[in-house]
Formats: structure tokens, sequence, C-alpha cells
């Protein structure tokens, strides 16, 4: 690890973005979204976490791949430490299963990492399943317990009690450790969670722009969001209930103030357009 954590002190002022599949990721969205920034930034793997520490491989079980006729690999279920830029600025990016065991070395082995890099922020992102239409936004709630970060940033603090997952006990851990600590969370509509769900990352890559104020390579996702939606449009189209529910749920968001139909969300929008023009 000493040679990792060598590479990590070179960064400067690092924002870390973390997420973990399972139980905090539904639609898969959380970790989607930090995959597409793994490959946006161009990072590198500094190190992993010892798979065997930490996971039941008869749950999270290892696979079989052939990337080529002839060849066979094992891929083991294992956290990963990467290292990236983007528009500027170093990124230190961690993702990888919830772990099945030793939750609390394994957060200590992470906040020990995150020390050498000495972020100046952390991200803490997540997706959950919720009563929310395909049609309108992907709500993203953004939370801090630190209660004067909440009003440099503007945004709101947590108020959620009950079971918590990985990414609950990161944020909760990165705080304590000192770091100036944010979670995502994005609502995902429960009857389309099955992933790949590309309208939610892209909404969480957008708030992750607005945060930090760079703009991220979308790549080929929008046109995934269109796939997507094109595909659950059909889908709706075939099952009357099914329709006459999601109507529902979004008579009832338009009833709400939402923040995506607010001054706000417009202005955020235009910064984000402006910063695509310059880059």
């Amino acid at each position: 690890m000493a040679d990792a954590q060598r590479s990590l002190r070179d960064l400067d002022d690092p924002i870390a973005i973390l997420a973990f599949s399972g139980w905090n990721d539904a639609g898969s969205a959380a970790t989607d979204a930090v995959g597409h920034l793994i490959e946006s930034s161009g990072a590198e793997i500094v190190f992993s976490l010892d798979s065997d520490e930490y996971y039941d491989f008869q749950v999270n079980r290892p696979t079989v791949r052939r990337p080529r006729r002839g060849y066979r690999r094992i891929e083991w279920p294992a956290t990963d430490i990467w290292a990236g830029q983007l528009d500027g600025q170093d990124l230190v990016l961690v993702t990888g299963p919830e772990p099945n065991l030793r939750w609390k070395s394994y957060s200590a082995a992470i906040v020990s990492a995150l020390r050498s890099a000495d972020p100046k922020l952390v991200l803490c992102i997540g997706a959950l399943l919720a009563d929310n239409p395909h049609t309108r936004p992907v709500p993203v709630t953004r939370t801090t317990a630190d209660l004067e970060l909440a009003e440099q940033l503007g945004i709101e603090e947590p108020s959620y009690e009950g079971p918590t997952g990985m990414t609950g006990v990161m944020a909760d851990s990165c705080s304590e450790a000192g770091f100036d600590t944010v979670s995502l969370w994005a609502a995902v509509p429960h009857y389309v969670a099955q992933p790949p769900h590309p309208r939610a990352v892209h909404a969480l890559l957008t708030r992750i722009e607005d945060l930090l104020g760079v703009t991220v390579d979308m790549g080929d996702l929008p046109e995934m969001v269109k796939a997507w939606d094109r595909g659950v449009a059909e889908l709706v189209a075939d099952d009357p209930e099914l329709a006459g529910y999601i109507a529902s749920l979004e008579a009832d968001q338009d009833e709400a103030d939402l923040p995506e139909a607010s001054g706000d969300a417009i202005a955020a929008e235009f910064q984000r357009y402006l910063r695509r023009r310059e880059n």
C-alpha cells in the first residue's frame, strides 16, 4: 500500500467520489456514474483492498471472463481506488461491491487511503428506489451533516433515520475523519429499476458538474437516455394499469415545488451550457 499512498499524495487538492454496488445502488446508477467518471477522467487504479478480508464469495461470487479465445480469467470482487483528472480537477474514485464482512475495518482502510490524498471534498454517491415517475427529471438529494458546509453550499442537513449501507457508513466515517463530506442520492423509479439506468446516471453526473464546477464528457450517455426512454415508453404502452399508476405519480409530483422546476435549476443549467461551450 505504501507505493499507492505516495501516488495519492502527489494529487493536488483532489475531490474523492465513492460509490458501492448493492443495497445503496438502485439501478446500478451510483456505481455506473463513478464508472463513467473513471473512463472520462482517464483514471488508473492506485490500489485495491484485499478481497479475502471483506467479501463472502458465496454471496459476491467471482466471475469467469474469456477476453479472447483460449484464455480464461477469474475476476474477484474488489474495491478499487483510482486516481484521475477531470477538467483540471484531480479525482480519487472509489468503487466496489458493498462488503459482506468487517465493515468497520473496511471503512477505516478507505479513510486511511483518503488521508494520503487529503481531499478537499468527499462525495458519497448512492441511488434508492422511490415513488417518482420516469417521465420527470430524476430527483437527486444533496445532504451534509456539517451545518457550516450545508449553509455554504446551500444544501440540506440529512434527516433520515433507519438502516444504512456502506454509502451511509462512509459518509459518517469521512465526516468523523474531518473531511468535508456531501452525499448525493438519486431517486430511481421502483417500477423501472433494472440496470442499467442511464437517466439516473445522467442526473448524478449533472449534479456532480454543478457541485464541482467541472464539465463531464457525457459521451454516448445522452443517446442511451433517449433509447432508454423509448424502451420504457413501449413497455408502458402495453400495460394500461402501469400507465394509470404513472399518471398518478406525475400528478402528485407536478403539484410539488420541485427543485428541477426552480429558477436555481434553470440558472444551473445555463452555467453547465457555458462550461461546455468553453470546453
